[in-house]
Order: C-alpha cells, then sequence, then structure tokens
C-alpha cells in the first residue's frame, strides 16, 4: 500500500516540475512561488518534525537547530568554494552561479523526497489512518518539490537535460524510500537530524539566491503576492495533515 501510495508522489512531482517548465516568461513569478514554497517547507513543516524527532539538547540548544544552523552553513561555503573554483579555471558561470551548485541542492531535494517515502512507509506500519494522513502532506507537498527542483537546477545554469533528469530522481525518490521500509528502520532521532540539517539548507537556497533573484529584474508587488502564496500553500497542507 505504502507503494502504490508513493506513486502518487511521483506522478504530482512531475507536474510540479511541468509547471516550472512551462511558465519561463514568467520567471520572476516562478521563482517568488518558489521562494515562498522553500519557506513554507522550512518553517512550517521540516523544522517542526526536526524538532519533535531529534528531542535532544545539546549544550541547551535542540540539535535540530544546531544541525539546522550547520545545513544553512554549509550550503553557503559550498556555494562559495564552488563559485571561487570555476573563477579559478576560468569556467563559464551562469550569472555568476556555479552549477554544480543546482545539482547539490536539487540532489539534497532527492534526499528529502527519498525520506518522504520513508515516512509513507513508516505511517502505515502505525495503522492505515496515520499512513493516509501522511501520504496526503507527502503527495501536496511534492508539487512543490518538483516545481523547486527543476527551478534550482535551471536557476544555476545547467540544461534542461540535466533539469529534467534530477526531476525524474527526485519524483522516484518517494516510491524508493516508501519500498525501503520493508527491510530498513531510521531512529527517530537520525530523522530528526536529516531534517534539521535540510531545513538550514534548502533556507539559505530560498532566502540567499531564489528571492533575491525573483526580485533582481522584477521587483514587481506580484512578485511578493506570489512568495506570500507560496508560505500560505504550505500552511495550508500542513494544517489539513494535522
Amino acid at each position: 500500500m505504502a507503494v502504490i501510495v508513493a506513486l502518487g508522489a511521483f506522478l504530482m512531482t512531475l507536474a510540479g516540475g511541468w509547471t516550472a517548465q512551462r511558465v519561463t516568461d514568467r520567471r520572476h513569478l516562478v521563482l517568488g512561488l518558489a521562494g515562498g514554497l522553500m519557506l513554507g517547507v522550512v518553517g512550517l513543516d521540516l523544522l517542526p518534525e526536526a524538532l519533535e524527532a531529534a528531542g535532544t539538547e545539546v549544550f541547551g540548544v535542540p540539535a535540530a537547530l544546531l544541525l539546522f544552523v550547520a545545513g544553512f552553513l554549509l550550503a553557503h561555503l559550498v556555494e562559495r568554494l564552488l563559485a571561487h573554483r570555476q573563477a579559478s579555471h576560468g569556467a563559464a558561470e551562469h550569472n555568476g552561479r556555479s552549477p554544480e551548485v543546482g545539482l547539490t541542492a536539487a540532489a539534497a531535494m532527492v534526499g528529502h523526497s527519498a525520506m518522504d517515502g520513508v515516512a509513507i512507509g513508516a505511517a502505515f506500519q502505525v495503522g492505515g489512518g496515520m499512513g493516509t494522513a501522511v501520504a496526503l502532506a507527502v503527495i501536496a507537498h511534492d508539487f512543490a518539490d518538483g516545481f523547486n527542483t527543476y527551478t534550482i537546477t535551471s536557476l544555476y545554469g545547467n540544461d534542461r537535460r540535466r533539469a529534467l533528469a534530477m526531476l525524474f530522481a527526485d519524483a522516484a525518490a518517494p516510491v524508493v524510500g516508501a519500498a525501503s521500509t520493508a527491510f530498513v528502520h531510521i531512529p527517530e532521532p537520525l530523522l530528526g537530524a536529516y531534517l534539521g540539517f535540510f531545513a538550514g539548507a534548502l533556507l539559505y537556497l530560498a532566502a540567499a539566491e531564489i528571492l533575491p533573484e525573483a526580485h533582481h529584474e522584477h521587483p514587481a508587488r506580484s512578485t511578493v503576492l506570489c512568495t506570500i502564496a507560496g508560505v500560505a500553500f504550505i500552511w495550508l497542507v500542513v494544517g489539513l495533515a494535522e
């Protein structure tokens, strides 16, 4: 059942990526929406789950928040190092951005989607009701995952072939994750740590890259409204899942 439900996440992820590539003439609106979706996922979904799952504190600070900060800093460090390497070798960049950063970010999205599948499988092991609730939440926000995966990969100068490859990997990841629950059990503290770390990296991309790019050429009110709409959508998804 978990794998069958995860196929819905597969289709929803592809739908999100298809939407992202069909609206190139409104790129600033796409980026504004993507930034809002990412911000909503971090603040309203990933961090609460991470804090609840990780539980423990390190020197008075929740472990999930420490890893959240670590993820943010690592994303910043990786981007700077890759950009410096590109510049030192005289390689062409896309608007000063290194394509490897986009691929790294998309790979992190794939990992997150795999954990979504694991969450579906684990929930169905607890009971059908919980499995259905988790599955609905995952399927709904996998549209945002597909949208963001394609957008992030393309934004950093990767061609359409690479962007589509990462999109299909992201779509398949929940199915693989759900299937793995028949063989592997992930301890809840480790899952919380991963979610916190991923949330930090995702917030860096949204706040330092996606949203500034959205307003670079088109500082329009409609872009801000798209960002707010993205956050509101994630809020609605999280609320319906509770």
